[in-house]
């Protein structure tokens, strides 16, 4: 009986031991690993970064997800292979397959791609009829990819134009939000030609920007006529 305990004593320290150890290696293993887990993120997020022209007045901003650390993938002998797969635009979320040639692995990583670009933004609600001053508008770095039609880089090309729907604070000034002269709305037609100048009220029959040409209707004679927008609400016709 006595020799049975004693034998017990003896194994304790060495099964504790090979515990330790065992932990140990454990901890190393799994911090390797998720460190090679990093450098292949980072591999995926370099390609992508690579492949892509930074703009000129903008912002590149290109983040690699993480990847799931229950993944064990042995570390590389060869350079890693980097491809984007099938036919992906290099906007928003793009997919990189990573291959390893010598250990016979694949893994997807996804990367998210945002490219900002500096837009004319609202400093507050704007409500629809909104003729637009300075104040109402700032430069903000905008993702690109998220704008609905034209938008711009200056506030001076949309000053004095004319909200013809509501803009929340800190949207993009887009070009189917504004008008310097607006369907419908009342308008003064400047007419010029062989030393006259005629000034009369009319109509718009279109939306225009500043320099665009729209259609307007004469209040008095109802004859429509294309002009070209010279200020808000003012078309000139010349003949």
């Amino acid at each position: 009986m006595s020799k049975t305990v004693t034998n017990k004593a003896h194994s304790s320290p060495l099964l504790l031991i090979v515990g330790i150890f065992a932990i140990i290696f454990s901890t190393i293993v799994h911090g390797s690993s998720t460190n090679y887990l990093h450098t292949v993120q980072q591999t995926a997020k370099i390609f992508v970064t690579d492949s892509l022209s930074p703009p000129q007045n903008g912002e590149l901003q290109v983040t690699a997800s993480q990847l799931d650390s229950r993944l064990r993938l042995a570390e590389c002998s060869v350079p890693l292979n980097t491809s984007i797969p099938g036919k992906q635009s290099m906007t928003g979320n793009v997919t990189v397959l990573i291959t390893c040639p010598s250990e016979g692995w694949q893994v997807y990583v996804p990367v998210r791609v945002k490219l900002l670009l500096p837009r004319v933004v609202a400093t507050k609600p704007l409500p629809r009829g909104t003729v637009l001053s300075a104040s109402d508008l700032t430069i903000k770095l905008v993702e690109n990819r998220f704008q609905r039609s034209m938008s711009f880089e200056d506030p001076t090309q949309v000053i004095g134009s004319k909200v013809k729907r509501g803009v929340n604070m800190g949207d993009t000034i887009e070009a189917n939000d504004i008008c310097l002269v607006c369907r419908n709305d009342p308008v003064l037609i400047r007419a010029g030609g062989s030393g006259l100048n005629i000034v009369t009220n009319g109509t718009a029959l279109s939306d225009g920007a500043l320099g665009e040409q729209v259609r307007v209707q004469n209040a008095k004679s109802k004859r429509v006529v294309d002009g070209i927008i010279t200020g808000v609400g003012e078309v000139t016709v010349n003949f």
